[in-house]
């Protein structure tokens, strides 16, 4: 097949939704003829550009609009009754482009990444694929319920109740819909029972975070990765700094906790002034971070999709400790691949207990490991999208 991935950022394998978008890209472009309409930032295109060429048939890029003063967008959108997210996504020279591409060329079906990228015009023949990186009115009904402070609460009440019936009616209309887990495979159909919805999950490079000897962990060190402008991971940390942190602390004085991920907001920045942690932002490779780390954490208590971040962590047998949410939608026992805890003083001790046992952390470790690698190596990723794009 002739295919068309139309995305709101370039597919790169350093960050969350970049690496799905990345790996799925790979997949599809080893079974068929690939191309690419993507938005970009300023210094991405020479950065990310000359590797996905490689990949692919044709890449076209649309420059991304200077950024604007957020909250005063938001407020004119609600203003104007209608939704910041997606309006902020609708932006002409992506549709203009696109008429080019496809007046030029014939393509089989046009994969969009997310949702948002689904309101593009396109001629009613060509099939299209919507990758659901999430659930994004779930996402945004679950920072309202979890969100405090009252505009943020109620911008994400009225952006949950605006985007749910676009985008479900996107997901209605679509060939077929992607989805990272059976749990949203299973919302979805309940919502969308006739529509084709399949499950191609998140994955992890097992080549790349490979076996790392315990030799190279630092003592008492504890790790967050993620990127750290995405709110989840943001109320993440916070709350971890909060609520776990001064009980590790207080059992484990020496404890130090590196959150390492790109563009830290300037609250997950002041964190760095507590005792013990470190905002590393944006580095070069993970991997060294994950390789020094006693254990690794996933304190999450809003979000969709699947955590990368866990995956990771286990394929490189790390001992982790997440929250429910945290590990929802994750084929993984409690117990066996990682522990769960959703209260903070749970949490802050199973994360103590892990640090002072090292053998139950080699167990859980070995065990992740093992699971990811039977089930969450982005190679057998890639094949369930090329199979579902079969149905087509």
């Amino acid at each position: 097949m002739n295919l068309l991935m139309v995305s709101p950022h370039l597919p790169h394998p350093s960050w969350g939704a970049g690496m799905r978008s990345y790996y799925l890209l790979k997949a599809l472009a080893r079974e068929h003829t690939v191309s690419l309409l993507a938005l970009t930032g300023s210094g991405e295109v020479e950065t990310h550009c000359e590797a996905l060429a490689e990949m692919m048939h044709a890449l076209r890029v649309v420059p991304r609009p200077p950024a604007r003063r957020k909250r005063s967008q938001q407020l004119m959108s609600i203003l104007r009754g209608g939704s910041y997210l997606l309006d902020s996504y609708s932006l002409r020279e992506v549709q203009q482009e696109l008429d080019a591409i496809l007046a030029r060329d014939h393509y089989d079906a046009v994969i969009f990444e997310s949702v948002f990228m689904a309101g593009y015009r396109l001629s009613e023949d060509v099939p299209t694929i919507i990758d659901q990186h999430n659930i994004e009115y779930e996402l945004l009904q679950r920072t309202y319920q979890r969100e405090k402070e009252w505009s943020r609460k109620a911008y994400n009440w009225w952006e949950s109740r605006l985007l749910k019936p676009v985008e479900l009616e996107r997901c209605r209309k679509a060939r077929i819909v992607l989805v990272t887990s059976d749990r949203e495979r299973l919302l979805l159909k309940q919502l969308l029972p006739r529509s084709i919805i399949e499950v191609v999950p998140n994955g992890v490079d097992t080549d790349v975070f490979d076996k790392v000897h315990m030799s190279q962990e630092i003592v008492d060190r504890i790790i967050f990765t993620g990127t750290m402008n995405y709110y989840p991971n943001i109320d993440a940390v916070l709350y971890f700094a909060r609520e776990c942190w001064p009980l590790i602390l207080s059992q484990v004085p020496n404890a130090t906790w590196q959150i390492v991920g790109k563009d830290p907001t300037p609250e997950v920045c002041d964190l760095a002034e507590l005792p013990g942690i470190t905002v590393t932002g944006s580095v070069p490779d993970v991997t060294c971070y994950l390789a020094a780390a006693t254990v690794a954490i996933a304190p999450i208590l809003i979000g969709g999709g699947t955590r990368l971040k866990i995956l990771e962590a286990l394929a490189m047998r790390k001992a982790v400790v997440s929250t429910s949410r945290g590990c929802e939608g994750l084929s993984m026992i409690p117990g066996k691949h990682l522990i769960v805890a959703d209260q903070a003083q749970a949490f802050a001790q199973a994360v103590v207990d892990l640090m002072q046992d090292r053998e139950r952390r080699k167990a859980l470790g070995n065990a992740g490991r093992a699971l990811v690698e039977a089930e969450y190596s982005w190679e057998r990723c890639g094949d369930q999208a090329v199979r579902a794009l079969e149905k087509i």
